[in-house]
């Protein structure tokens, strides 16, 4: 590839604005958009996250935006890889991680979407959710006995429950654009054969037994109703202010490049810049300056 980044045209292809129509099934898993190494794709990578850093600066100083980056996936497609070699250049103090797991006993006292409200990024910093209010229309939709968990009282969990949650989260998300927070969402799309493989590794090389669970093989055998889900949350949630990247995943490498690129794409049309300095500031910066002369 010619180009020294994945530009507009090349993320067109994977970006989801409007999912009338949408069909999981036309997105290749294993594509790589005519990447073929993955040295030349790393060299990519190490110049958008190098850009990622100095945007993320502008985006602290001017303090006016922030940024929701959601990852979800099935097991093994590679989120956490994915946000530590994408972040890797981005300072620590601006970008808080929040993993969600099962609901806590206070979590389930509360309505659904109470977690996810408290840990949105403040004005100036990125968020990233590794899962998300998601998961409370898949796996919840799979494992459908979950919701006698969440307390809701009977008669307002209906036949229409989870098309009622996905308006919510379009609501939840249209929201948020409309005071500053732009959300960025990533389906890392792997193949149940690459997740076999994943999965055989880390029970054959005792560096990643750590990171298998016996849970995971078992939700393998609801892989088609899992695809079914994610179908329906991007058909019904993808919108111009809250796309869906479907992200090819069965190289990591060619993953990692196309998440940076689509950040950077998103911090880039913000047009990010570092505030003016004011006659005011001017005058304090040059009186601090005097201030300090004299001392010595």
């Amino acid at each position: 590839m010619a180009e020294k980044k994945l530009g507009a045209k090349d993320l067109a292809r994977f970006r989801v604005e409007d999912g009338r129509g949408f069909r999981l099934a036309e997105h290749d898993p294993g594509e790589t958009h005519g990447l073929k190494s993955k040295d030349e794709a790393q060299e990519l990578l190490a110049g958008g996250v190098q850009a990622l850093a100095r945007y993320q600066e502008r985006l602290a100083a001017q303090d006016r935006w922030s940024l929701l980056v959601v990852f979800q996936a099935m097991d093994a497609a590679g989120k956490d890889g994915t946000i530590e070699h994408v972040m890797s250049g981005v300072n620590p103090a601006g970008v808080h991680v929040t993993s969600f797991k099962a609901p806590s006993e206070e979590e389930l006292d509360h309505d659904w979407m109470w977690r996810h409200w408290k840990a949105l990024p403040e004005r100036g910093r990125i968020g990233i959710f590794n899962r998300s209010h998601y998961e409370e229309v898949l796996v919840v939709r799979v494992h459908e006995q979950l919701l006698a968990a969440q307390k809701i009282p009977r008669e307002l969990v209906g036949k229409k429950v989870f098309e009622e949650r996905l308006q919510d989260i379009a609501n939840f998300e249209s929201f948020l654009a409309r005071n500053g927070t732009r959300v960025l969402k990533f389906f890392l799309n792997v193949s149940k054969a690459e997740q076999k493989k994943r999965f055989l590794e880390r029970i054959d090389q005792p560096d990643k037994n750590w990171k298998f669970a016996v849970g995971d093989v078992r939700e393998r055998a609801h892989w088609d109703a899992y695809q079914s889900a994610y179908e329906d949350a991007i058909r019904r949630t993808a919108a111009p202010h809250a796309p869906w990247y479907v992200v090819p995943a069965d190289k990591k490498w060619f993953t990692r490049l196309v998440v940076a690129a689509a950040i950077e794409a998103e911090l880039e049309s913000l047009d990010l810049s570092l505030p003016p300095a004011t006659p005011e500031r001017e005058a304090a910066l040059r009186a601090a300056r005097a201030e300090l002369e004299r001392e010595g």
